[in-house]
């Protein structure tokens, strides 16, 4: 049998490299003579960088940025091959997991560092340049990423707006010609984890504010800080909330599609072409994908959803296995997703959850692998008409 093992990570918890080879371990306990395939994935956000250089050789670099909430973090930029290619992932330098989560603001959270990092990656001048957008503690539009590539956002007494949504609220002008001269000739693409648009119910601060510390007051405040500045930018001839990813990354999609140019793919899309996931795919018996939690946001361009629809193209049948499943998984089923199982044995606290993660994903998937083996046994001995 040829079991092809294509996780993302656990956020917060396991690398998707780590997923996968316990995955592969517990698997191997239960069906020794397996032939099985590892494939980390990443759907745009945290990792995305890893799993490209992983597949396509190259070099990380270290740089020291400012972090989501202020003070220093080391991110790194990932340049692939000759150079002509570099790799920003927004999770480096502003992500949520850099923020304890009681520590988490919503509202000053800002995307500076991760324009400190581009600023760093494109010093000698790439051909593209590829972000990787998700797992950002940010719902600032982008404005702090603007702001440290050189762009002038000020408010009504023509100050510089201050750091996150926040300072956002209060934004009256805006002048971007200096980041679009910086980014003159480089090729910018953007691999987005979530289809989410900008403004609205399903948008950037309704949807993702909470998880990123923001209470239903916050959430309000923030949301009209991104049609403010949805509003401002039409103004100047630019939109960055008509399109589906627009709200990625607390509205960074939008802006660097609608103001910087940027082409918006799929993340999951474009990570799975770039590891050559359908030829590893084709031809395959069972496929294992998996994440901290598959729920009715796994559906919005996340790696389960992507995985599935693939598999289905060969009619190779998925599983998931998450930390946490939800109910809402029709839509995931009809894109291809067989069934999803929840790894964790019994009633545990997010922490127990967490610490036994590579313990509760080996015994899982020998669980799976001892039911395969007994289910392809029972065909191969039953009698045919």
């Amino acid at each position: 049998m040829r079991v092809v093992i294509a996780p993302d990570s656990f956020k917060e918890c396991l690398s998707a490299k780590s997923v996968a080879a316990f995955i592969a371990r517990g698997w191997r306990q239960g069906a020794p003579d397996d032939d099985i395939v590892q494939v980390p994935l990443a759907d745009g956000g945290e990792g995305s960088t890893a799993a490209l250089i992983e597949s396509r050789g190259g070099s990380l670099h270290a740089v020291e940025v400012t972090g989501p909430l202020g003070g220093t973090v080391t991110a790194h930029y990932g340049r692939v091959g000759d150079g002509d290619t570099v790799i920003v992932e927004v999770a480096e330098a502003s992500g949520l997991h850099l923020v304890a989560a009681d520590s988490r603001d919503a509202l000053r959270a800002t995307s500076y560092g991760t324009g400190e990092l581009i600023r760093a990656a494109i010093l000698n001048r790439p051909k593209k340049l590829v972000m990787c957008l998700g797992g950002s503690a940010t719902t600032d539009g982008g404005a702090g990423i603007l702001q440290a590539l050189g762009a002038r956002l000020r408010d009504a007494d023509g100050q510089d707006i201050s750091p996150g949504g926040e300072g956002l609220a209060l934004l009256a002008s805006l002048d971007v010609d200096p980041v679009l001269d910086l980014l003159d000739g480089i090729q910018l693409t953007v691999a987005c984890d979530v289809s989410n648009p900008l403004l609205g119910p399903e948008g950037a601060a309704a949807v993702f504010g909470p998880q990123k510390g923001a209470t239903s007051a916050q959430v309000d405040i923030l949301g009209q800080a991104l049609a403010r500045f949805s509003k401002l930018a039409e103004g100047a001839g630019f939109d960055i909330h008509s399109f589906a990813g627009s709200g990625a990354a607390g509205g960074i999609g939008g802006m660097v599609a609608g103001i910087l140019g940027a082409t918006l793919k799929s993340g999951i899309e474009l990570i799975m072409e770039t590891v050559h996931l359908e030829q590893r795919i084709r031809g395959a018996d069972l496929v294992i994908t998996a994440e901290g939690a598959i729920d009715s946001q796994s559906a919005f361009g996340k790696t389960p959803a992507g995985v599935a629809s693939l598999a289905r193209k060969y009619a190779v049948p998925v599983i998931g296995l998450a930390g946490r499943v939800g109910d809402e998984l029709a839509p995931l089923h009809a894109s291809g997703l067989t069934a999803a199982f929840a790894i964790v044995p019994g009633p545990a606290s997010l922490g127990d959850a967490m610490g036994n993660a590579e313990r509760n994903l080996v015994q899982a998937a020998e669980q799976l692998a001892r039911m395969a083996i007994a289910i392809a046994s029972k065909r191969r001995s039953a009698p045919s008409d």
